[in-house]
């Protein structure tokens, strides 16, 4: 099997270290565990990818701004404020 390819045939050929205090490798390993999944790496991979999504940040693409405002219908409220 050549170097950098998993199980999947996906090409990985980076390598990332991080540190992680006790507490965070606690709840690395606990997301791990309760979402059965099959090593740390594929748990912090899964965290990188929610954690992207989250900001904005889906297959490269960015949401607008006026998709982060405080009140979901800031643009719709009719006071002309937001």
């Amino acid at each position: 099997m050549p170097m950098g390819r998993g199980k999947q045939g996906l090409a990985r050929g980076e390598r990332l270290q991080i540190m992680l205090s006790p507490g965070e490798l606690a709840a690395v390993d606990d997301f791990r565990f309760k979402n059965r999944m099959p090593s740390r790496a594929a748990a912090v991979r899964e965290l990188f990818r929610l954690g992207l999504a989250g900001t904005g940040f889906v297959n490269g693409e960015r949401r607008k701004s006026a998709d982060f405002g405080v009140l979901a219908n800031s643009r719709n409220d009719g006071d002309g404020a937001g």
